[in-house]
C-alpha cells in the first residue's frame, strides 16, 4: 500500500531540512523558514552574540554525489539557484547538499537506542562567482572539506559575524 503524499524528491528535501535543523539545534542556533522561496533561501540559521549572525541556506539532497575528484564533489545546480546564490546580499547564503545512500531504505533508521540519518552534508559559498547564462544548470565543485556539521556551522556563523562567508 502506498499512501505517501511526498515524492522521493520531497522526501529528500524533508531529510535535508531535518539534517540542517538538527545540526543548528545542536550548535545552539535556531532555524526559520520564509513564507515563500522567492530568493533561493529555503531556511535561515540565526545565532546570538555579537552582530547576531545569520545564514541563508539553499537545501539540496542527492543519491548521486559520488566520490570527490581533486578534493571536490561535482554537483549540477539549477541555473536559477546558482544565480541566486551568487547575488551580493547582506546575509550570506550557502548551498548545502545532503549526500544520501542510493537505497532509500538506508536513508534513515530508528531503533530503541538511536535515530540514524545516513551520510552527511557539504556546503558551498558562491559569493563572488559570476552569474551564468546557462539556461538549465551549472556544475559546481563542492570541497569535500566543507562538511556541514556542528563545528562547520559554528565556523560559518563566525564568518557571517565578520561580514561574509568565503
Amino acid at each position: 500500500m502506498t499512501d505517501s503524499l511526498l515524492t522521493v524528491s520531497d522526501q529528500q528535501e524533508a531529510l535535508s531540512r531535518a539534517y540542517v535543523q538538527a545540526v543548528a539545534g545542536r550548535a545552539g542556533y535556531i532555524t526559520a523558514y520564509p513564507d515563500f522561496d522567492r530568493s533561493g533561501v529555503d531556511l535561515t540559521v540565526h545565532a546570538n552574540g555579537g552582530m547576531s549572525p545569520a545564514l541563508g541556506v539553499q537545501l539540496k539532497a542527492t543519491t548521486n554525489l559520488g566520490a570527490p575528484s581533486d578534493g571536490c564533489f561535482r554537483f549540477p545546480l539549477k541555473s536559477r539557484n546558482y544565480n541566486q546564490l551568487c547575488k551580493v546580499v547582506q546575509t550570506p547564503r550557502i548551498l548545502v547538499v545532503l549526500d544520501l545512500p542510493k537505497n532509500k531504505r538506508e536513508w534513515m533508521t530508528i531503533t530503541e537506542h538511536e535515530l540514524v540519518l545516513r551520510r552527511r552534508a557539504y556546503w558551498l559559498s558562491l559569493k563572488g562567482s559570476e552569474k551564468t547564462d546557462n539556461r538549465r544548470s551549472v556544475t559546481v565543485g563542492i570541497p569535500s572539506a566543507n562538511v556541514f556539521d556542528v563545528d562547520g556551522l559554528r565556523g560559518l556563523m563566525d564568518q557571517s559575524r565578520k561580514g561574509g562567508v568565503e
